[in-house]
């Protein structure tokens, strides 16, 4: 049956279908400086009030928002700026992630513990000879030197 499903597949989808695309979930991270339990609260509510909003997460110690459903990230941030809070999106990354967490775009001493700034910088460039160089001996990589 799997030609038969193949076929059916490629010919509704190419020929007059009008199912709907499904959306997939997507989840948003705002900052957001919050100062007590008042703040955190009209946050949420503001958020959860936007139409696809299926979970709203509050992390005040971090000054970070993370949203879950089908909603924009532009509609969330703008709500949540209606709140007369300044927002941002969350534009810190986990310091693992990171090749060179300490380049001067990257390094923010305002970054929740573990992240730094999303920086071009800070990420190598994968043709630069010396990435080259050291990924020829890494355990990462399978057609590595295996004399080791």
């Amino acid at each position: 049956m799997g030609i038969v499903d193949f076929v059916l597949d490629y010919v509704t989808d190419n020929f007059g279908s009008r199912k709907k695309k499904k959306r997939k979930p997507n989840q948003v991270e705002i900052k957001v400086k919050m100062d007590c339990d008042g703040c955190e609260r009209k946050i949420k509510n503001a958020v959860s009030s936007i139409k696809g909003v299926k979970s709203v997460k509050v992390d005040r110690k971090q000054s970070k928002v993370t949203v879950n459903g089908y909603a924009e990230p532009t509609k969330v941030l703008r709500k949540v700026e209606s709140t007369g809070k300044k927002a941002e999106l969350w534009p810190y990354v986990p310091y693992n992630f990171v090749a060179y967490p300490y380049v001067a775009q990257a390094y923010d001493k305002k970054a929740p513990p573990g992240y730094v700034k999303n920086a071009a910088q800070a990420f190598p460039i994968a043709d630069a000879p010396d990435q080259r160089l050291t990924m020829m001996f890494s355990d990462e990589n399978p057609h590595a030197c295996s004399i080791m």
